[in-house]
């Protein structure tokens, strides 16, 4: 009930075309009745009678009665499936920006492509329910009662005899219900795997392709391929099962008519005519018990849709404190309180579990702090605090004494830049990328940004400048070029706050140093966190932090942790050996 009524919702934007599509239905409907009424009038009275004008007037009354059923048709085809696409869109609509609410770690542990087929296939299901399923159902209810009306008013023995077989049909229909509404789920959930599959095999062809592993790759989705084929056939299994059990009923029924029907004509219960109307009653009232059969296809893939977009929209989004703070100015004074992180799924009394253990660190505004050491140590984890892309398990941090659980989100990461070793570029143009730091920028802005990133010049040699295209994800530009536009990004934002992670692992060491004139500039009167491997790119930094998996191990300048002669000296000496 609770899913049903979440769903109706989406259908009060759009009540006048859900009542234009209902009124039109009713109306089809009531012209069907009409048909063997006029048959049996016809059998009965205006033939053997030879009433030829009669013949001819109502042969006109019945075809006036399928041009305006025409005209009904196309209206509930054309704008009931313009309802259920606009309401489809509503859906994804409110679905992809519940997406931009949820916390990161709902993506850690959901597939892209999983995520993609719940925005795009299950919703179209959804669309097909919302517009036949309340079409069909109101449809098939007047059709059903109309047509056991006027079997009644022909021979209520003879209607009785029908109607005995109904409820055998409704118990096997509502029986085989459930084995479909489990076998449909299980078919959605493996076409999401196939849909991750794609959507990564995709992503990653030049690494596949470099390693020669396409036959990896293609084994893998054929793997996942089987799994919804045979998911599919099981649940086209039980479809099958249903259809051929209502087709059975369907014809026994007719069987039943004509054996009974006949009988009665035999001992002149009823007249030719009677019995033919009753006949063209009997394929009446099995039209909408068919349109009903068909309705339990859609019904079972547009709920198994539903289900699926509900538990997305069940997910709890990020929190917001109940006053969140939206400071105009913030200086940066940046500090962990003994923070202690585990990620989601590890075991809260597993204390080796725990990614970083009770940290404390005061980074003081405009000062440039360095995080290096082995991998493992929590250095990313710990920048990704800061913005509250996670939430510390204990302890906490503050940003000029405010702890930032008490920001707005949005106005703590207003304020924070980051530049990462993993450059993500949008599909789309150059100045649209740089854009990001601040979509409100004018052009002047932009290309003032992008001179201090030291981009501008070869930007300008490209045909299209500002305009060109960085294709997905940015592969038509190196790895200095991309990083060069994320810097012109931060650069745009002007935020307080600084995070390099891992800037210029990824370049070689000619690009490393360019990137490395750009990256101070951007740093200067920012407090700013720089995360690196290469110790070159830290050597000026106000303070190096050496962190492992047992937190803080030594802390200093270059020039003191050199003279301690310990694992900052070691580190240092094994990059410049030679």
């Amino acid at each position: 009930m609770h899913l049903f009524k979440k769903f109706i919702k989406y259908y009060k934007p759009h009540m006048k075309l859900f009542h234009i599509d209902m009124i039109c239905s009713l109306l089809v409907a009531v012209s069907d009745l009409f048909y063997p009424y006029i048959v049996r009038n016809i059998i009965d009275d205006y033939v053997p009678n030879k009433n030829l004008q009669l013949l001819i007037i109502w042969a006109f009354v019945l075809l006036a009665i399928y041009i305006i059923k025409a005209f009904l048709n196309f209206v509930v085809q054309y704008w009931g499936h313009v309802m259920g696409v606009r309401m489809q869109g509503d859906m994804r609509k409110d679905m992809f920006s519940h997406l931009q609410r949820l916390p990161f770690s709902y993506f850690d542990e959901n597939k892209t492509g999983t995520i993609m087929s719940r925005l795009i296939n299950d919703l179209m299901d959804v669309s097909e329910l919302a517009h036949h399923g309340p079409e069909n159902l109101f449809l098939s209810s007047i059709m059903l009662i109309g047509a056991f009306i006027m079997l009644m008013t022909i021979n209520v023995p003879l209607a009785l005899i029908v109607f005995a077989l109904v409820p055998i049909m409704t118990w096997y229909a509502i029986a085989s219900r459930k084995e479909m509404n489990s076998a449909f789920s299980q078919s959605r959930k493996e076409i999401a795997e196939v849909n991750a599959n794609i959507e990564t095999a995709i992503s990653g062809v030049r690494v596949s392709r470099s390693y020669t592993s396409e036959s990896h790759e293609t084994a893998k989705f054929e793997k996942a391929n089987e799994h919804f084929k045979k998911a599919r056939g099981r649940a086209y299994r039980a479809m099958g099962k249903f259809f051929s059990g209502m087709t059975f009923f369907n014809d026994l029924l007719y069987l039943v008519v004509l054996l009974a029907g006949g009988i009665f004509v035999y001992y002149k219960k009823i007249g030719t005519g009677d019995f033919a109307a009753f006949l063209l009653y009997v394929t009446m009232f099995l039209k909408p018990v068919n349109r009903l059969v068909n309705l339990f296809e859609q019904l079972q893939d547009g709920m198994t849709g539903l289900q699926r977009f509900n538990e997305i929209m069940e997910q709890e989004p990020e929190s917001e404190a109940e006053h969140a703070l939206s400071p105009e100015n913030i200086k940066g004074h940046i500090r962990f309180e003994n923070v202690s992180f585990r990620y989601k799924n590890s075991d809260v009394s597993d204390v080796d579990n725990r990614v970083i253990s009770n940290l404390s660190i005061d980074i003081q505004p405009g000062k440039t702090v360095a995080l290096v050491g082995p991998s493992g140590g929590g250095k990313t984890t710990l920048c990704h605090l800061i913005p509250r892309f996670y939430e510390p398990t204990e302890g906490r941090i503050t940003i000029d004494g405010i702890d930032v659980r008490d920001f707005s989100r949005m106005a703590l990461r207003k304020n924070i830049g980051m530049v990462a070793q993993d450059v993500f570029l949008f599909n789309g143009t150059i100045k649209e990328n740089i854009a990001y730091g601040n979509l409100d920028a004018s052009d002047e802005e932009i290309i003032e940004a992008a001179k201090k990133a030291n981009i501008h010049d070869y930007i300008m040699t490209l045909e299209n400048g500002y305009d060109s295209e960085v294709g997905e994800r940015g592969l038509k530009l190196s790895g200095g070029q991309k990083q060069r536009i994320s810097i012109a990004r931060v650069f745009l934002k002007d935020p307080a706050m600084l995070i390099l992670d891992e800037a210029t692992s990824a370049l070689g060491n000619a690009t490393e140093m360019q990137i490395q004139e750009e990256l101070s500039e951007l740093s200067k009167n920012r407090t700013t966190i720089v995360v690196a491997h290469r110790l070159s790119t830290v050597k000026n930094a106000d303070e190096i932090i050496v962190l492992t998996k047992d937190g803080i191990e030594e802390r200093g300048t270059h020039d003191e942790l050199i003279v301690n002669n310990g694992i900052y000296t070691m580190l240092y000496n094994f990059q410049f050996r030679e």
